[in-house]
């Protein structure tokens, strides 16, 4: 068997394969034959010069072969392996990962000899490393599985363990485990920029400056060799600069007890395994800063406060306790018991001993047990996310790739006739005529094309930045433009994190609430007094903004001694005595308390768990905290229960479930969490420029829909999916509960017309269990108590419809879903700017585009080597072209100190209280493409405008760069066989402009609404195409009939192909006639209204073609006979003159009309995601049967 399915997180399917001998690799025996053949065969049939362009191609051919082995792994794969069907005839692995996680790899098979622990002979282990995971063949499965870690096994076999016993065990378990650290490996510069060189487009562009230097273009081709490579290392530089800011998160080196073969040593926290029993509390370094927890470990005896924030993003710290009271044969799962867990790189604050455990820790801290180490901790699964989990996404995509492949046709159609022409011609150098062949196939290829996108790019960038949002993955920039669903996060992204309490519901016969204190009942204000989770840390209380609001709404103080008392009035003091901590699977907590000598356990949680376990249910509770969900408040149902005298030690043994049974109702505690003022209005543009809302939260279904609603993510009636009351199947609920539909997969669809959809995180399990996860979730709108992973599967699911996704959250439980949405924007939650502070920041802006626009005088000359690659491959450049590398150089300079002084501003963590008081840049955000120092949503639209602005920029250059190439396709084989050339002068001039207009167009900046209309998402559509051949036809047409006219003007001479160049009235017209052209190119493409500013607005860009039209009427009229001169221009006759006017102008006139009507019958739309979703439905059903 070659391959196994894994069918796993990462990895869908294993090919074995081996190594081919070197002699026998395909990339090396089948091209020494052909160098054995060339001296023996070649040489002597056909003379050397002929010979030695065969030896050429061989040689190129060889390259290419080289360079595929490095751009594809399957080509390296069959080139370099064979397939095996056994095992251990393998030493090698393709793997293909799953769907979204990055593209295939080979990776080394190793296979070692284990000691195996109980018999003599030494068990054999086959395995192989993928991005950080090390997976074993099993012999049983007859497949590979990740390594296991203990961290699945029952209580009971936590609580007994007492680490490793002898020497031999924790050599053994080294070898199996590896060390606790973060090792990958730096690359270092030259690795990374040989990488950049390897890259395709690169080289590509050396090709034709080895093309240039042979037809001795020497200037032109080292200048142009200079830029592509300070452009690939300046991509390079900010890379390694991203993966140095990774290495610097690492295992803390904290010295910790150890509990090994019999005796507490001490140990670093690099050396831990998991199995390792140690002792571990809050620890502080040389400098005063909390050191981190070294691995993910489980509390067996003590408790904990820990602060999440480098994890989750969240800055309540978060109570850990020990498994003690838990069953001894539950298993321990990962999601359900992260209150007993502690997470690698979390800090611990504080912690608090347990003197009972049978095992005594020496120095006084909490005992745990070690569960993962390494890249398996949470810490360590975040850093495999930001490293391994999407393909990067770059310029170079498939896109440009076939919009070249379409202009090569045209090139190999003009190579062909200039071949076909020359080799009727016995006269002709054969070398000169390959090279002619080669550069009109190279010209149509523009090798600025990676630039001028990166321009466009950069441009964005500092506007961005500007706005105090940081992009990780530049070209990620387009694809903004082209989502069609933004997907949000509500609590912290578009609710605030404060919560507000509201007052005590349920209590009186009316669903009203009471807000006045004072009616409230004592046991209901001790209940909330004393039933949370705060703790004081350096003096200050901390712990979850709920609890903290209840205590300051009840006007009620708790003091470190866990004592809590009212304010004002003689309320008694409640001590507490133990605490149950809240857990996510229960949905409840509980506190056990003392009232003057009485026991009490006070128990809160969600209103339908503490429903089942009151003695007396009041008749109006489920219709009270349903009435005040459906108004988007939070609500907790309160109970409590008197407990027998007894001690205090035997209070603190009681068993959870007997303190939270038999209980008495004591109200409903509402809160309220506020909307963001922007949030409404901002999700309201966004649905109002084209694109579909969807909300996916952890939070309660009805509180969900309600602010869905404010929000205007949903504005049809709502329908909630749940199981049905009879518990037979699910069915389709309204808020109100008027309305119940049974639920059928096949009828999502219809529904979906005229209501909203939502659903819970328990119905994508189900929908998971039935296959109908692509029937139904493309079509739901609110996603309610919702786990990370189902986030992470909302997403993909979306991308495999078709759907272009925006997802924006905060916190690491959005990461997975960050890195997988198309455009993924993290919000760090920094206070928003005021307007005092927007108005101010405008003024900045506007000062520095005064500025800048002086620089860009210079700007403008900075690329004539460039982007006149064209005209230019047909002369030499002369010493501007030094010049202009100096210029292009300090332009360049410019643009970037202005991005990195932006960028240092914003990782510089000022003292002003307005700075990201969350997570620094570099650690959980740079999970995400985007990251927002804003406490507000308003950062997508500025991406999305941002976006669509790039996406039309590039796609105008696309377009202006695919005509140009095609008359220049046109100008350098027909004119080149009728011996018309242009001269060195006029070349560069052409370079000028066109150097400066893609500068301006590049600059276009976007307006400042988002319009309904969407800009075309890819190249290849009917629009782009129309436009391109019907304003190629008519600059072919012009181009003909004014060569035509021309010639008749002109005397017959002969005109040698291979000649020197020399000004004539056909070669005058031409140029002319080519520059009209370029400038008409230009001002017809430019996308204006309604992405970017028009032309009109576009200063620069404006002027630029006013000068351009002065200087063609002022060389065309011959007013200035010196500058014609220096242009090698030669005088007009009047009637031609005239004539070339007239139809320069209807030219433009023509193709102008027919780019806006092509424009009004072709609109940007929506795109057709439902076809797709039944074709990938239909597949889907296929795999299953």
């Amino acid at each position: 068997m070659s391959r196994f399915h894994v069918g796993g997180k990462v990895v869908d399917t294993v090919d074995l394969l081996r190594r081919r001998h070197w002699a026998w690799r395909l990339d090396l025996w089948p091209f020494a034959v052909l160098y054995g053949v060339w001296p023996l065969a070649v040489v002597p049939s056909l003379d050397f010069g002929d010979a030695s362009i065969v030896l050429g191609c061989i040689g190129a051919f060889h390259i290419l072969v080289f360079l595929f082995t490095v751009w594809s792994v399957d080509f390296k794969c069959f080139v370099q392996y064979s397939k095996v069907k056994d095992i251990h005839h393998a030493d090698a692995c393709k793997i293909t990962p799953a769907k979204f996680s990055g593209s295939k790899e080979v990776v080394t098979l190793h296979c070692q000899k284990m000691a195996a622990s109980s018999a003599s002979v030494d068990i054999e282990e086959i395995y192989f490393d993928f991005r950080k995971q090390r997976f074993i063949y099993s012999n049983e499965k007859n497949t590979f599985s990740k390594l296991p870690y203990p961290s699945k096994e029952t209580m009971g076999y936590y609580l007994k363990n007492t680490g490793y016993g002898t020497e031999a065990k924790v050599l053994a378990a080294t070898e199996k485990w590896g060390r606790n650290v973060f090792e990958y490996p730096q690359p270092t510069f030259q690795k990374l920029m040989k990488e950049q060189c390897m890259e395709p487009f690169f080289v590509f562009q050396v090709f034709c400056v080895g093309l240039w230097c042979l037809d001795e273009y020497w200037y032109y081709s080292l200048f142009t060799l200079f830029m592509l490579f300070m452009f690939e290392s300046t991509m390079a530089k900010s890379r390694l600069k991203t993966l140095t800011e990774l290495r610097r998160v690492k295992v803390d080196t904290q010295i910790l007890m150890v509990y090994r073969c019999g005796k507490w040593v001490k140990l670093s926290g690099t050396e831990l395994l998991p199995g390792d029993v140690v002792s571990i509390g809050r620890s502080t370094g040389t400098n005063g800063e909390d050191k981190s927890v070294p691995a993910d470990m489980l509390i067996l005896a003590g408790s904990a406060i820990v602060n999440e924030a480098i994890l989750t993003g969240e800055s309540t710290p978060q109570w850990k306790v020990s498994v003690m009271g838990r069953g001894m044969n539950e298993k321990l799962s990962a999601r359900r018991d992260k209150a007993h867990v502690l997470f690698g790189g979390t800090k611990i604050l504080q912690h608090t001993a347990d003197k009972t455990f049978h095992l005594k820790a020496p120095d006084g801290g909490c005992l745990a047990v070690v569960l993962r180490t390494g890249f398996e901790t949470s810490q360590g699964k975040l850093m495999r996310t930001i490293l391994f989990s999407t393909e990067r996404v770059t310029a170079n995509s498939w896109e440009s790739g076939f919009f070249i492949l379409f202009l090569v046709v045209f090139a190999l159609i003009a190579a062909g006739y200039v071949l076909k022409k020359g080799l009727e011609d016995p006269t002709r150098s054969r070398y000169k005529l390959l090279l002619s062949c080669s550069l009109i196939i190279t010209s149509v290829i523009p090798p600025e094309l990676p630039m001028e996108l990166s321009i466009a790019v950069n441009t964005s960038l500092i506007a961005l930045a500007r706005l105090g949002i940081y992009c990780t993955e530049p070209f990620r920039i387009p694809f903004a433009g082209k989502v069609d669903m933004c997907c949000f996060d509500k609590t912290g992204t578009l609710t605030s994190d404060d919560m507000e309490f509201s007052g005590v519901g349920g209590l009186i016969d009316s669903e009203d609430l009471i807000t006045e204190m004072s009616k409230v009942s004592d046991r209901t204000l001790e209940l909330l007094a004393s039933c949370h989770a705060l703790v004081f840390v350096d003096n200050k209380l901390v712990g979850d903004p709920l609890e903290k609001a209840a205590l300051k709404g009840i006007e009620w103080t708790y003091k470190s001694d866990e004592k809590a008392t009212p304010k004002k009035g003689g309320g008694n003091t409640v001590q507490i005595v133990q605490r149950h901590h809240f857990a996510s699977y229960l949905k409840r907590m509980a506190v056990v308390v003392r009232v003057q000598e009485q026991f009490v356990s006070f128990v809160k949680g969600a209103p339908e768990t503490i429903q089942e376990r009151l003695v007396d249910v009041p008749e109006s509770y489920v219709k009270t905290y349903k009435k005040h969900t459906r108004q988007g408040s939070r609500v907790l149902a309160l109970a409590y229960k008197t407990l027998p005298d007894m001690t205090v030690s035997e209070a603190r043994s009681l068993e959870r479930d007997m303190v939270e049974s038999d209980l008495t109702f004591a109200g409903f505690a509402v809160f309220n969490c506020p909307i963001r003022g922007d949030s409404a209005s901002v999700l309201s543009e966004l649905k109002s420029s084209s694109h579909d809302l969807v909300m996916i939260t952890g939070d309660q279904a009805l509180t969900a829909c309600h602010v869905a609603g404010q929000v205007n993510i949903i504005s049809k009636p709502a329908l909630i999916l749940g199981r049905a009351k009879s518990n037979e199947g699910y069915e389709w609920v309204s808020p109100d509960e008027t309305q119940i539909i049974a639920y059928r997969e096949n009828e999502v669809e219809a529904l979906s017309e005229a209501h909203d959809l939502c659903i819970g995180g328990d119905c994508i399990e189900m929908l998971q269990q039935t296959s109908s996860i692509l029937k139904v979730i493309p079509y739901v709108k609110v996603f309610a108590r919702v786990a990370p992973e189902q986030k992470e599967l909302i997403i993909t699911t979306f991308r495999s419809v078709g759907r272009v996704t925006l997802m924006c959250g905060d916190g690491t439980n959005d990461v997975g879903a960050l890195k997988q949405a198309h455009v993924g924007v993290a919000l760090l939650n920094a206070v928003p700017p005021t307007q005092k502070e927007k108005s101010a920041f405008e003024a900045s802006s506007k000062n520095e585009i005064a500025k800048s626009d002086k620089s860009k005088k210079s700007k403008s000359t900075i690329e004539n080597g460039e982007n006149a690659s064209k005209s230019r491959a047909v002369s030499k450049l002369e010493s501007t072209g030094n010049q202009a590398a100096n210029r292009h150089l300090t332009a360049a300079e410019i643009q970037r100190k202005k991005l990195k002084k932006i960028m240092n501003e914003l990782n510089e963590e000022g003292g002003d209280g307005r700075t990201a008081p969350v997570v620094k840049l570099g650690d959980a955000s740079m999970a995400s493409p985007f990251t927002a120092k804003h406490a507000s949503v308003a950062p997508t639209t500025d991406i999305i405008r941002q976006g669509r602005s790039t996406l039309v920029t590039t796609l105008q250059m696309f377009k202006i760069l695919g005509l140009n190439c095609l008359a220049t396709a046109y100008v350098l084989s027909v004119m080149y066989l009728d011996g018309v050339k242009l001269g060195d002068v006029q070349a560069t001039i052409s370079g000028v402009f066109t150097a400066a207009f893609f500068l301006f167009i590049s600059h276009a900046s976007p307006l400042p609404t988002l319009s309904a209309e969407r800009p075309h998402p890819n190249i290849f559509c009917y629009y782009v195409f129309l436009s391109l051949l019907g304003q190629f036809a008519v600059h072919i047409f012009f181009l003909i009939s004014s060569v035509k006219e021309a010639e008749k003007y002109m005397p017959d001479e002969c005109i040698e192909p291979d000649a020197e160049f020399h000004p004539n009235l056909v070669n005058t017209v031409s140029y002319m006639v080519g520059m009209m052209l370029q400038v008409a190119t230009f001002a017809v493409n430019y996308m204006g209204h309604p992405f970017n500013k028009s032309i009109s607005e576009n200063r620069p860009f404006l002027y630029a073609l006013g000068a351009a039209v002065v200087f063609f009427v002022v060389i065309a009229s011959d007013l200035f006979r010196d500058l014609n001169d220096w242009l090698k221009l030669v005088p007009l006759p009047k009637s031609l003159r005239n004539k070339l006017l007239i139809w320069a102008f209807l030219a433009f006139l023509v193709c102008y009309t027919w780019e806006r009507l092509l424009r009004w019958a072709f609109p940007g739309k929506m795109p057709a995601w439902r076809k797709k979703q039944r074709q990938v439905t239909a597949i889907d059903k296929k795999k299953n049967l």
